[in-house]
């Protein structure tokens, strides 16, 4: 075997790319949550509440939207304690109905979160596609769109949003309206929420459009679409980002607050705002768990996901760092 001289080197093994999660951690991001117990906490309840509601045929002991299952003697059971008639025990009591209020908080996650995911989707690529059309071109496109957004602006998000489902719901046959509910309240929630994001992606889209890569992806021959799309577009996200974290709870909230007034979710498809409605009926009568569990519930979703926001905001300025 020969001998290795001080001048030989021994070809090293490249070092191991360290895997999605712990690039994440050892990042500035990554630590700023490892540092915030606020954060830390706002994504176990956050989490906790998503897989409740997504496994929720798995976890419920009940489908409280069977009527083949219900039974009327269940009716006002109060919080762990055995019914008068039938001796079943519910952890969070039942309703009028005999339905178990902890199966029910499930079920109507499913429908608040389902809403309020596609709401937000729906204002985001919306409000992405305007704010950089306004931004790039300029000229009478910027000027109609943004004028848009300020007359919407001047109006509540929540009265725009009963607009257009009142307007929807009168456009579409009777017998399909119970169908197509739950379509047409992320329909009227996302069209009342994709100003915020245009506003933001415009602005920065003015900046973008003025920098080096910018002209030198026109000096090659990159069309206005490519160049918005794959060079400004990545540029931009950071704010939509915190933006879009953000407008998750309040689209959660108005989609509470229209089923609560009674314009949202149908009665077979109830969210945590018919919830609550059902249950402020009963809440001078002394069933006051009917209506405290799933506000509660609602409560704790959206603070969590705002505080999530305020933190990803935080994280991601460089002016904090």
């Amino acid at each position: 075997m020969a001998d290795l001289t001080p001048d030989t080197q021994v070809p090293k093994a490249p070092a191991p790319r360290p895997g999605a999660l712990r690039g994440f951690l050892e990042s500035d991001v990554g630590w700023s949550f490892r540092h915030s117990p606020v954060a830390i906490v706002s994504l176990i309840v956050v989490v906790i509440l998503v897989c409740g509601a997504v496994f929720a045929p798995w976890i419920a002991p009940h489908n409280p939207f069977d009527p083949s299952t219900l039974n009327l003697m269940n009716g006002f059971s109060a919080p762990m304690q055995p019914n008068a008639f039938t001796g079943e025990v519910f952890w969070l009591g039942t309703d009028d109905q005999g339905r178990d209020v902890f199966s029910t908080i499930l079920y109507g996650l499913r429908i608040s979160l389902f809403v309020g995911f596609a709401a937000v989707m729906l204002a985001l690529v919306l409000g992405i596609t305007l704010g950089l059309l306004a931004g790039y071109l300029g000229g009478w496109t910027e000027t109609m769109i943004m004028r848009l957004a300020d007359v919407q602006l001047t109006f509540p998000a929540i009265l725009v949003a009963m607009l257009i489902f009142g307007i929807a719901k009168g456009v579409i046959p009777i017998e399909y309206r119970d169908q197509m509910a739950i379509w047409v309240l992320i329909l009227a929630i996302g069209l009342s929420d994709w100003v915020q994001f245009a506003r933001v992606v415009r602005g920065a889209t003015l900046v973008e459009k003025n920098r080096e890569y910018v002209a030198a992806a026109r000096l090659i021959g990159r069309t206005g679409p490519a160049i918005m799309v794959r060079h400004i577009l990545p540029n931009v996200l950071s704010p939509v980002l915190v933006i879009a974290t953000i407008s998750l709870a309040l689209a959660i909230i108005a989609e509470a607050t229209l089923s609560f007034l009674g314009i949202g979710a149908p009665p077979t498809q109830p969210s945590l705002g018919t919830l609550i409605r059902i249950g402020q009926g009963f809440l001078f009568s002394g069933e006051w768990w009917i209506l405290f569990f799933p506000a509660a519930t609602l409560l704790a979703l959206a603070l969590s996901v705002n505080l999530l926001g305020d933190w990803l905001r935080d994280a991601l300025n460089p002016k904090l760092r």
